[in-house]
């Protein structure tokens, strides 16, 4: 899943550093910041065993004899290991009882259990073995000879291929119903870390706005935005600003812009704490708005606040975007997904990941339950002219929603 983070590190926007800093916008963020992070407490050993015995509970009522996981944020989920994909295979056999296995190369055992959390087996491989034999052996040492191989639904192509080819007494079948069935259900200490990143990203903002000045690039403000949320205790996953007619595209465009007066500034920043993100907007103008920005910021505003009252426990999550694409139609834009209007969906899950599922999206039937996380950022984009996007996440709880982040109160006060 391409995620913001993901295309900035590509390239492409323009909304990160275009050309050298200028001298004043590399220590653009001035003065110590206090570490809001300091006090963040990482999940527990605990947690991670519970989370495990959850998805083995799943298994067993769903008939699944493993699921299997490689390198990436489902494996630091349920084992804590942090690790990163290569061509060669670090992943993690979850039988739908017992100790799961944890499958590396021989000379990575030392480093992957240095971040192991729970009880596990490894087992290693050298680079003239096979490692998907080894996820036959460990499902064939406890007994299983057959039966179903659920694959983490961001697993690649060879690695699926290659269990397929060592077990071939398996049928693979998606663990999507797994992993999602104990990832999309936040728990409280994961909400506590939610809440520091979000804290930090907009301590950040808030730091940072006034600093904007005539003649910045969309790479200055974010460098500087960088180094305040860096300097609160957050890891930076993407810091993406968009100037002028940038704002009306919501990924931004490759085209150098400065900031003059009457300029749109969107935002859309996030950082991490312990493994879990972020992720707000805000827009505002430098200056003095036109009637159409704030006529158009304040009609964004009003579909924000629809969807959070139409978020409730029990509701299908496409009807979110639904009703607030119904909003802004009655207010001439669209139809759908056209623009002028709101091109995207109106949010995402978020967790470990900054996008996770499910989504605000039209057509989306789960269904909306405690301990669910989204992104809440509605947008009204005019190709040509300019955008407006605002973003705060929320969590759901018993109650209802609850936000990480005060909504943005005006145009003219964008952070209050």
């Amino acid at each position: 899943m391409l995620t913001k983070r993901d295309f900035l590190i590509a390239g492409g926007a323009a909304g990160l550093a275009v050309g050298a800093p200028r001298a004043w916008a590399q220590g653009g963020a001035g003065g110590e910041l206090p570490d809001l992070a300091a006090k963040a407490t990482p999940i527990s050993p605990e947690e991670h065993q519970l989370r495990i015995e959850k998805a083995q509970a799943l298994m067993q009522r769903q008939g699944i004899t493993a699921l299997v996981i490689e390198a990436g944020s489902a494996l630091t989920y349920f084992t804590g290991i942090r690790w990163w994909r290569s061509e060669r295979f670090t992943g993690v056999v979850i039988p739908r009882e017992g100790t799961p296995v944890v499958i590396t190369p021989y000379f990575e055992e030392p480093s992957i259990r240095e971040s192991v959390k729970v009880e596990t087996q490894v087992r290693t491989w050298h680079e003239n073995e096979n490692p998907f034999a080894l996820v036959a052996g460990a499902l064939s040492d406890r007994g299983y000879e057959d039966g179903r191989i659920a694959i983490e639904e961001t697993v690649r192509h060879f690695v699926s291929n290659g269990i397929a080819e060592a077990a071939p007494a398996f049928d693979l079948v998606s663990g999507m119903s797994v992993t999602r069935g104990v990832r999309m259900y936040k728990s409280p200490a994961e909400l506590a870390l939610m809440q520091v990143a979000n804290d930090i990203t907009l301590a950040a903002y808030k730091h940072i706005h006034p600093k904007v000045e005539p003649g910045m690039s969309q790479g200055e403000i974010s460098a500087m935005m960088n180094e305040a949320t860096t300097q609160l205790g957050g890891s930076v996953e993407f810091s993406m600003v968009l100037l002028n007619e940038a704002s009306a595209y919501p990924h931004g465009t490759n085209t150098p812009q400065t900031v003059r007066d009457g300029s749109v500034i969107l935002m859309d920043c996030g950082c991490g704490v312990h493994d879990y993100e972020s992720d707000i907007s805000r827009t505002w103008v430098f200056g003095e708005p036109t009637k159409k920005q704030r006529d158009v910021w304040n009609t964004v505003k009003a579909g924000q606040e629809l969807a959070l009252e139409t978020a409730q426990l029990g509701v299908r999550a496409g009807l979110v975007d639904e009703t607030v694409r119904a909003f802004y139609e009655s207010k001439g834009y669209g139809p759908g997904y056209e623009t002028p209007g709101l091109s995207h969906r109106l949010g995402h899950g978020i967790g470990m990941d900054g996008h996770e599922p499910v989504n605000f999206v039209e057509g989306e039937d789960t269904l909306l339950a405690p301990g669910m996380c989204f992104s809440n950022e509605p947008g009204i984009y005019i190709f040509g002219e300019f955008g407006v996007r605002l973003e705060d996440c929320l969590y759901m709880t018993e109650d209802g929603p609850k936000l990480f982040s005060p909504l943005s109160p005006s145009i003219d006060r964008p952070f209050g």
